[in-house]
């Protein structure tokens, strides 16, 4: 059996599992999500989807469904796919023509700590004790209580429990969830829909890179926590910026992963710190310090800096193999 993750053009990511030899067509109309389809006998290319991550057999099917060129770039015909891993995979179609309903859990809030003065980690459960899978890097929209808005907000905790975790920065004056984080109870409940998003860890074997801004570092510390279970050992290189040195957070708990080989630079941009490097993430970005002929590299973090640090890499010419990032703005999360 397989878990498969189906990421929709619209951010919407909904897991399925394939029993035996069944195609991710197949697995797919079982549990009500219609993804496109019309012959599904591998002669239309109708259901064709991009694989980001894991294997499969591609199954039989005609060059007019699916060129060579298609499939050498990961492209294959749900209809035939039969999963051979743990996959992720991109469905060319929105969920709301695919059928697909968006779930929310109520939770309970668990935890609440205060990182820094102007950071919480918020902790919920899941009140009926559902599982919530989500790839790591992906965020979820939090209900306002006593309103109608959401903010969203990246997991920085573990897939597959009954527990959400999230690293949220407090907004000083204008902050609807921040005014209502300053107040909030344990016990309280949050309303919590996802996962969504397109900015996730794909398969990390190559050397990586890691840009991170404020609250940026959440969906890093959910990937590095994934990557330290499965005892991954490619280098990452995390490049961390904050205003303070108080609002460099989780900084141990990152240091702390023994089955990583994480190199961290934290700096901040607001202070003279002792214990961190002054200045910006992108004092770290040459040809010195970023030997590789090639990098994989994920951004995250407010728009000033994942444009400061797109433009850098571009000067500096550091070559990338794969380029992911994700802007966080105050009202909530815009993938790019």
């Amino acid at each position: 059996m397989a878990k498969v993750a189906l990421n929709f053009e619209d951010g919407i990511t909904r897991f399925i599992e394939t029993a035996g030899y069944e195609t991710i067509a197949e697995a797919s109309y079982r549990v009500g999500i219609n993804i496109p389809l019309d012959c599904a006998d591998g002669a239309c290319g109708t259901c064709k989807c991009l694989s980001r991550s894991g294997t499969f057999d591609a199954g039989d099917y005609i060059d007019e469904a699916l060129t060579d060129e298609e499939a050498e770039l990961g492209y294959g015909l749900a209809c035939q796919m039969r999963p051979q891993s743990d996959m992720v995979v991109d469905i060319l179609a929105s969920s709301t023509a695919c059928k697909v309903e968006v779930t929310t859990y109520e939770t309970e809030i668990t935890e609440l700590v205060f990182l820094s003065s102007e950071i919480v980690q918020l902790k919920t459960k899941i009140k009926d004790g559902t599982v919530i899978t989500f790839l790591p890097g992906q965020y979820a929209n939090i209900l306002v209580p006593g309103s109608s808005e959401t903010r969203s907000y990246s997991f920085s905790s573990l897939s597959d429990t009954d527990e959400m975790e999230f690293i949220i920065r407090l907004i000083p004056n204008t902050g609807l969830m921040s005014d209502y984080l300053r107040q909030a109870k344990v016990g309280e409940t949050l309303s919590i829909t996802g996962p969504l998003g397109s900015f996730y860890s794909r398969d990390i074997t190559a050397p990586t890179l890691f840009f991170a801004g404020g609250t940026g570092i959440a969906p890093f510390i959910a990937m590095l926590e994934k990557l330290n279970k499965e005892v991954n050992n490619t280098v990452i290189k995390l490049f961390y910026g904050a205003t303070t040195a108080e609002n460099i957070v989780e900084l141990q708990r990152i240091q702390s992963f023994e089955n990583l080989q994480v190199l961290t630079y934290p700096c901040v941009s607001n202070e003279v710190s002792d214990t961190f490097a002054s200045g910006f993430v992108t004092q770290w970005v040459n040809k010195e310090e970023l030997k590789e002929d090639s990098y994989d590299i994920y951004i995250c973090g407010p728009n000033a800096m994942v444009e400061a640090v797109k433009t850098t890499l571009e000067q500096q010419q550091i070559t990338f193999k794969n380029f992911y990032t994700e802007k966080f703005i105050p009202t909530g999360t815009l993938t790019v």
